[in-house]
């Protein structure tokens, strides 16, 4: 994959995909070091991360990782979860931010040269194609590595670029035995 140095570039992360992907292939991404990367292949214009959030839940999982990628570089895109009951009585949840990640992306397309999309879903093949259409590059990162694999196959063949996550381990991969840890509940770097 060729990146340019004045190449305006913004990464658009589906967070549960790209999570999805990640805990898959066992690995722990560093996202301090994935904004590092990517600012060091050209002119990071914008980094997006999208996923949804249980807002009536005393505690979520996810939310010490939202409140600290809010707090170093990233745009973060949220939505509530919507709980409702299925015909059969059972009890789903859904939050998909398909449509919040396209809008952006069109939107940002006339302002970059390299679109990086963190996701899998071949929902987004359209987008693809249709940024493309405007001059844009789009590398798609996900796995191949996996069983099944967890990028459509329609999603890897319109990509210009496809990155394998598992390559990425090296660069934005948490080692195992790292000593520093990141309170990422208690964030406290100033907005600027």
């Amino acid at each position: 994959m060729t990146f340019y140095s004045e190449e305006r570039i913004a990464l658009f992360i589906d967070g549960s995909n790209l999570y999805a992907s990640a805990r898959s292939l066992g690995v722990d991404i560093d996202y301090k070091k994935l904004l590092e990367e990517f600012t060091s292949q050209g002119r990071l214009v914008r980094a997006f991360y999208y996923t949804a959030l249980l807002e009536d839940q005393e505690y979520s999982p996810i939310r010490p990782l939202v409140d600290w990628l809010d707090y170093n570089g990233f745009t973060m895109v949220t939505k509530p979860i919507k709980e409702f009951t299925d015909p059969t009585g059972r009890r789903k949840i859904k939050g998909n931010m398909d449509i919040e990640l396209a809008i952006d992306m069109m939107e940002l397309s006339e302002h970059i040269d390299h679109a990086v999309l963190f996701s899998g879903d071949g929902d987004f093949r359209r987008l693809v194609e249709a940024v493309q259409r405007k001059g844009v590059r789009v590398t798609v990162v996900s796995t191949v590595k996996t069983s099944p694999p967890m990028i459509a196959d329609e999603l890897r063949r319109q990509a210009d670029y496809f990155m394998e996550l598992q390559n990425l381990e090296n660069v934005v991969g948490r080692p195992d035995d790292e000593d520093e840890e990141v309170d990422l509940a208690d964030p406290v770097r100033e907005r600027a």
